[in-house]
């Protein structure tokens, strides 16, 4: 809110609580401030159209001298600045800062050049007092001397503090720019363990963003320090030389005339310009040689490092003691000296002893005063709750899922979920992403309550040509599996890809593998993905519409837990939930005569039976059904009576043998592109389901009362035995 809002918006309280008088004042007061705000923002602007007028405008020489001393002045309020910054980014401004006094120096030294040629030969007081005060100062009445002083200040700003600087900010920006992964990485991890929040972890991630663009920016603002150098090296010759020509031939004055007034002139005119280059150079110096972590100034950070060992100090004391009372040197100096670090160090020593013994005497009083504490007792805040649905990616995996790299897989894992959920009925939990720097740098991990249900390694530079059983020719690349199904897969480079969809093969990216894989996972256990919250959700959703099937549902009939682990029953055996009405009604029905799950199971898929066949065969009239034997049927009842409905009974060749055929079935009417069910009796449908779930995925058991009476059933295949009860086998 701007200042004048924040006026009119206290505007009111204000009345009730002061006079009129009052107000009136804060207003005119707030009006002042937002008129020195606005001057503020048409500073730079004004500053840098003066820069221009200075380069192709006249100037006289007592407006010159106010410039050249505000050039001064701003150059040494700079170089405090970059003193008393505790880090770098507090003098976040300060490329720009440099850019602008650079400016506006090379502006002053056209606008003095203008003004010596045109006017030198009136005296040396032709260009303004600073200029000339300056040469006086320096030359002392000599031009070698003048000359020299200047060429010494252009090498030592050249080629030790600009050129310095400049590798500093050089290697400064490489070195962060490298380790800006490692710092987000980092920042991730200690948002995933809940050590800072999302408000602080936006902040950190903005803080190393600027860290880097500060340090680039300063690589780049060094060739400036750099290049005025060169041009104040360049300006004084240019006024030296064409000075002495203009006064000799267009003024009439002597060689020696000429070369008094334009030498003290130019060298005054140089060590203006060179003398605030040089604070510059040494404040870019300062700025980027700060360590980025430090919270204290320069100078307090200089003093804890210099007088931090005592036995420093006094070493050197020792080193000047013994070089002082060598003959010949000079005593006092040395002597001295060593005496001022000799009472420095011993002073340290024995503000160091004296802490040690306070820190001693307060550890010995506190143990005194009470016992030692026990380890802290450890409480529920110590036990970390597991993810429901975890996914961990390694550290070259990371930009997959990180918003500002262009990471797709936060939206392919979003769209997963909206998909599963569509179709199982219930919300599937988020997916929680986190790294693992145990993991190697191409894997990827993905849990179910903590557990590992899938790991795989991709390679992110390339895609996944996946060999759907038919291709046309080899490409090259990386083999590999697809982690979802199983399937020929090789890693091709994204070059390939034209001529893997040319050979027939399918190519996804690296995003839609994981996704792919995560949606299998998730749909295979997507039992163990609801639980009795989800299930209350649900029933809280239904009772907007169905109060009363509901209230009369729960807890009288069925109770929560019963009703969740019939839905993870359903869900298990590939059943979605969408129809709770159809699911809810049965139960109304069926709960008061029997309490088993099972039994309850059966009898909602009876309830479900169309949602079942049309998710499995969509609108067709005929279903294609295997079926088994009247005689194998009979022997697997009284296998079931004699082990339970676990079907241990069954012997175990003869279930391998059932297992080897309905797997053989199962292919042929995969290869006639129809789906595989098993039909059979309800008594051997939930025990059937359960053994063919691993080992034949895509064989669906159905018993006759789950078939529509307006559904016709083709049998195209028999398994049975067809001359005794140990040869099992098929027929057609």
């Amino acid at each position: 809110m701007a200042l004048k809002d924040k006026v009119n918006f206290l505007g009111p309280a204000l009345t009730k609580a002061k006079s009129n008088q009052k107000v009136a004042k804060g207003l005119e007061i707030g009006s002042t401030t937002l008129k020195k705000v606005s001057m503020l923002k048409v500073g730079t602007p004004i500053l840098v159209l003066a820069c221009l007028a200075m380069i192709t405008l006249p100037m006289p020489p007592f407006l010159l001298d106010i410039l050249f001393s505000f050039n001064i002045a701003l150059s040494m309020i700079v170089l405090l600045v970059s003193i008393y910054s505790q880090k770098p980014l507090d003098f976040g401004s300060f490329p720009a800062v440099l850019l602008m006094a650079t400016i506006l120096r090379l502006s002053l030294n056209v606008a003095s050049t203008r003004v010596i040629l045109l006017n030198g030969q009136n005296g040396t007081a032709a260009a303004g007092k600073v200029i000339e005060s300056f040469g006086n100062v320096v030359m002392g009445g000599s031009y070698t001397v003048g000359i020299i002083v200047f060429a010494i200040l252009i090498i030592i700003n050249f080629k030790v503090i600009t050129n310095g600087a400049g590798r500093i900010a050089e290697v400064s920006a490489r070195f962060t720019l490298d380790a800006m992964p490692g710092k987000q990485m980092s920042i991730d991890a200690d948002l995933n363990a809940g050590i800072i929040d999302q408000d602080q972890a936006r902040e950190r991630r903005l803080e190393v963003t600027r860290e880097a663009d500060f340090y680039g920016s300063m690589d780049g603002a060094s060739k400036f320090v750099k290049g005025d150098a060169v041009a104040g090296l360049l300006i004084m010759a240019i006024n030296l030389v064409g000075g002495i020509i203009i006064g000799t031939f267009n003024f009439n004055l002597t060689v020696a005339e000429s070369a008094s007034i334009f030498t003290l002139l130019t060298i005054g005119d140089g060590l203006v310009a060179q003398i605030p280059s040089l604070l510059l150079s040494v404040a870019s110096a300062i700025i980027v040689s700060r360590q980025s972590s430090s919270k204290q100034e320069m100078g307090q950070q200089v003093v804890t490092d210099l007088f931090s060992k005592p036995k420093t100090l006094l070493i050197s004391a020792g080193i000047l003691f013994v070089m002082g009372i060598v003959p010949g040197m000079p005593h006092v100096a040395f002597l001295l000296l060593s005496s001022l670090c000799a009472a420095i160090g011993l002073a340290l020593r024995y503000v160091e002893n004296k802490k040690a013994q306070a820190e001693k005497d307060k550890s010995i009083a506190t143990a005194a005063a009470k016992p030692t504490p026990d380890m802290k007792e450890l409480s529920w805040d110590d036990v970390s709750e597991v993810d429901v649905i975890g996914l961990e990616v390694g550290y070259r995996l990371i930009p997959m899922v990180d918003k500002n790299q262009s990471g797709e897989l936060l939206n392919r894992v979003k769209g997963v979920r909206k998909k599963l959920s569509q179709d199982l009925g219930f919300l599937i939990p988020p997916v929680h992403i986190r790294d693992n720097l145990d993991l190697g740098p191409n894997f990827y991990r993905i849990t179910l309550m903590g557990v590992t249900y899938g790991e795989a390694e991709i390679q992110p530079e390339r895609d996944m040509a996946i060999n759907p059983g038919q291709v046309f020719g080899d490409i090259p690349g990386i083999k590999a599996k697809d982690p979802a199904f199983g399937l020929d897969a090789v890693w091709i480079s994204k070059t390939d890809n034209d001529k893997a969809l040319g050979l027939g093969y399918t190519v996804v990216d690296c995003s839609t593998v994981i996704a792919t894989h995560l949606s299998q996972i998730l749909a295979n256990n997507c039992a163990s993905l609801i639980g009795q919250e989800e299930v209350q959700n649900i029933l809280d959703i239904v009772a907007k519409s169905q109060p009363k099937l509901v209230n009369g549902l729960i807890p009288s009939v069925v109770n929560l837990g019963l009703l969740t682990h019939i839905l993870q029953n359903l869900l298990n055996e590939g059943v979605p939930i969408r129809d709770m009405r159809t699911v809810l009604e049965t139960l109304v029905e069926y709960g008061p005569k029997s309490q088993d799950p099972e039994v309850l199971t059966a009898a909602c898929r009876i309830g479900l039976r169309r949602l079942i066949i049309q998710d499995i065969v969509g609108s067709e009239n005929v279903i294609p059904v295997i079926t088994l034997a009247p005689e194998l049927e009979k022997v697997l009842h009284k296998s079931l009576e004699t082990g339970g409905s676990e079907g241990i009974g069954i012997e175990p060749g003869m279930a391998d043998r059932i297992q080897r055929s309905l797997m053989d079935a199962t292919q042929a009417q995969e290869m006639e592109g129809e789906p595989a069910i098993l039909l059979t009796s309800g008594i051997l449908r939930s025990t059937l389901s359960r053994f063919v779930k691993n080992t034949i995925p895509g064989l669906r058991v159905l018993s006759y009362q789950e078939i529509p009476d307006d559904k016709q059933i083709k049998i195209v295949s028999v398994i049975g035995n067809n001359q005794n009860q140990q040869n099992i086998g098929i027929g057609r």
